[in-house]
């Protein structure tokens, strides 16, 4: 078993997801943690303490250093930032600037503002980019800097960034960012550019480099998992939080494991191929942080683990011949009853199968119509329906004799049937998409299971009917909240009204990407909004796609010019696409998004690697208008109030010195007349401060509205256009152009 060779009590607490690891000498390796009231400490016990400068407290003995920050801290990193030293540099963030501390040196590299925060914060070298960046992740938006402060990369993404990570996904030798955001969406940037998008079910919260293009990740509702570039390898949910991710080498087969540490204190190594647990430990509180680093200087890393009440914990990597074997368990109880539990459920099985026979000999049955073998699932039919054949060896036992249903067996033809139309819906139901489920013959469908991602809350439906309502045909709504393809994997247990046990038939159905819009006549007025492009291809092309992407109850067949008109069930307005023969496209609605949405997959479709638009939308528009004036409102408004806390502290300043002065020489009166100013004055600063609160958190909100509408811009552009629209937007807001910033919008360039 592995046992810590370390254990350390540091006495301060540690902030979740707030540690890291750097040598801020070159040599040494210190670990560094956030801590309340705006702190960060560094436990250093290869120096001595670091003395002067932002450090709050201790002395040139101790080997922890209180660095006073002075703000709320929201994200640390430490790594190397300066390319023609060793020495790593620590950076913290807080809710409006970025802190770059030459630890080593004890004094700040930059301070920077950053007015859309810092929640995750990766350094690293990004792309073919001259120099090292520290990228910080904020409301929407990234952005890079150098060691020398200069903002040499920015760019948007779709929300609230989480997690922030960097691999070579590509393969070219050259680092990728990896960004986690609270839409549920992992994206890929190559520099500024998305090159792959994989949408969760939750918002994630943590990621980390594996092996070559393997990452892993975790989300919000207790789920961990490993990618391989844009497939996921397994995952796993668990009902506690996982905290943090890291990849570490633990069993020393040359492979990362993937070290989860948990809400409840557990930490746990899986096996990046598998998933299957090869060690765990427990902390008595939750875990905060986890980093790798040759804490001990012997010549070998250790994986250290923090916990949030500042425990320290490290290990050192397994020797090689115990083989995968790192828990303190026996491995051959395990074995044991892992295989007792199989052994019971066949038993079990083989009794089913037994009771059967006897029916079935009763009955003069022959063996050959209840042959108990496993039909193959036909989940690939295409058109608007599928069919599924029984996937394993459960058999109805009926009571009663003289017929198929009355000894128990299911014809040996049943097939399920399954089809998905759009529902418009009524006075007293939604519009959703319809999934209909039914046999093929005067069988009764008993339950249905529904298994899909991001669809049903716990990504599982099931469906029990009244025993006196159940029927060989099965309705269920689905309300997709977001324009993505689902497969929906689909049990349904399948018998007679009288079963006491039924068949289970499986099979696989896709929801089309695009299945909340339904086909409708031509509306008129059509959308105000549009977007036009151009494509070198055939209209035949598009209606394959449209056939592919909608839920269409007959395909569509165009001949010329085409003009197809969908409505949304989830109340955005009417869907306008039409195409010349000439290869002019004009998609028209009111919703960007979903305009961004239907180009992005049409240029995958069509194999489009560039392609600028002429976008026309009005609303988004006047909304962003609005929106940049009171950006400036609330800019001025900040302005004034950081003046005026300004004044009220000198003012405090020499009211004390008064006070202090009265109290001195025995005027109390005075000074009780100076001490009762002093409070009022304390008190307007206070409600001055609320107020300055409530006017940055509304800035941060207007920012972030700002910084989507731009990331809508860009995705109604493909490739080079995408990052050319999004670069000139940042500079036209940066110079206070606003009439720049709408042509950009709408042109695509300056």
């Amino acid at each position: 078993m592995l046992v810590p060779i370390f254990t350390l009590k540091l006495n301060h607490k540690i902030n979740p997801r707030m540690v890291s690891l750097g040598k801020y000498d070159g040599v040494h390796p210190a670990l560094t943690c956030a801590t309340a009231a705006g702190k960060v400490f560094i436990h250093n016990p290869h120096n001595r303490g670091i003395v002067g400068g932002r450090v709050a407290s201790g002395d040139d003995t101790s080997d922890i250093s209180l660095l006073s920050i002075n703000q709320q801290v929201s994200a640390v990193s430490a790594g190397q930032l300066n390319p023609n030293i060793p020495n790593d540099i620590l950076v913290v963030g807080t809710s409006t600037n970025l802190l770059a501390y030459d630890v080593n040196n004890n004094r700040d590299l930059f301070y920077k503002e950053t007015p859309d925060g810092s929640n995750a914060i990766v350094m690293g070298q990004l792309g073919g980019l001259e120099l090292p960046l520290a990228v910080v992740g904020g409301n929407c938006s990234l952005q890079g800097f150098d060691y020398e402060g200069n903002d040499s990369f920015w760019t948007v993404t779709g929300d609230n960034v989480c997690s922030l990570s960097m691999i070579d996904f590509t393969c070219d030798g050259q680092q990728e960012l990896i960004v986690g955001s609270e839409d549920y969406d992992i994206r890929v940037f190559r520099e500024d550019e998305i090159i792959a998008e994989m949408t969760e079910t939750e918002a994630i919260t943590s990621l980390c480099p594996m092996l070559g293009t393997k990452f892993g990740y975790s989300l919000a509702n207790g789920t961990v998992g490993v990618y391989d570039k844009t497939a996921r390898y397994w995952r796993i949910k668990s009902k506690n939080q996982a905290v943090i991710i890291h990849g570490f080498d633990l069993d020393s087969d040359g492979v990362p494991e993937l070290i989860t540490g948990w809400s409840n204190g557990k930490v746990d190594a899986r096996s990046d191929r598998t998933g299957e647990v090869v060690f765990k430990d427990n902390f008595p509180h939750a875990i905060a942080g986890i980093v790798q680093g040759d804490y001990r200087m012997d010549g070998q890393d250790q994986l250290i683990c923090c916990s949030v009440e500042g425990e320290v914990r490290g290990y050192n990597a397994a020797s090689p011949d115990l083989k995968g074997n790192l828990m303190d368990s026996n491995l051959e109880q395990d074995t044991v009853r892992e295989l007792s539990q199989r052994k019971q459920m066949l038993i079990l099985e083989l009794k089913n199968y037994e009771e059967n026979t006897k029916v079935a000999l009763s009955s003069g049955v022959s063996g050959a119509s209840i042959s108990p073998g496993v039909l193959k699932s036909d989940s690939s039919a295409a058109g608007p329906g599928s069919v599924g054949k029984s996937m394993t060896s459960l058999t109805s036992l009926e009571k009663g004799t003289g017929s198929n249903s009355g000894m128990g067996v299911i014809p040996a033809n049943t097939q399920l049937q399954t089809s998905l139309s759009v529902n418009a819906g009524g006075e007293k139901e939604q519009p959703h998409v319809e999934l209909t489920i039914s046999t093929s013959n005067d069988t009764i469908i008993r339950a249905v299971l529904i298994f899909a991602e991001g669809i049903f809350e716990g990504e599982s439906h099931v469906i029990h009917p009244n025993i006196n309502y159940v029927s060989n045909n099965l309705k269920v709504a689905i309300f997709p909240p977001k324009d993505i393809t689902v497969d929906l994997h689909i049990k349904a247990f399948v018998g007679y009204k009288s079963s006491l046990q039924f068949h289970v038939f499986e099979l696989t159905r896709q929801l089309p990407r695009f299945s909340m819009y339904a086909l409708t006549e031509p509306v008129s007025p059509e959308p105000s909004s549009s977007v036009v492009f151009q494509v070198h291809d055939r209209v035949q092309r598009l209606v394959l796609w449209i056939n592919q992407m909608f839920l269409l109850q007959e395909d569509l067949v165009c001949e010329g010019s085409l003009c197809v008109t969908f409505m949304s069930l989830r109340g955005t307005g009417p869907l306008v696409i039409k195409m010349e023969p000439s290869g002019q496209v004009t998609i028209r609605t009111d919703d960007m998004d979903l305009a961004g949405d239907i180009i992005q997959a049409l240029a995958v479709f069509l194999n489009v690697e560039d392609l600028q638009v002429t976008a026309d939308f009005p609303k988004e528009m006047e909304a962003l208008r609005q929106i940049l004036i009171r950006v400036d409102e609330f800019h001025s408004v900040r302005q004034k109030l950081t003046a005026e806390m300004a004044d009220h502290s000198n003012l405090i300043r020499s009211m004390v010195v008064r006070a202090e002065d009265s109290r001195l020489m025995g005027d109390m009166r005075n000074m009780r007349k100076a001490y009762m100013e002093l409070y009022d004055l304390n008190r307007d600063l206070i409600n001055g401060y609320t107020i300055r609160s409530n006017n940055h958190q509304e800035l941060l909100t207007c920012l972030k509205q700002v910084n989507q509408i731009i990331q809508k811009a860009g995705r109604l552009r493909v490739g080079k256009y995408k990052t050319q629209v999004v670069a000139a937007c940042r500079s036209a807001i940066k110079s206070n152009n606003i009439n720049s910033l709408f042509k950009i919008i709408k042109s695509g360039s300056m």
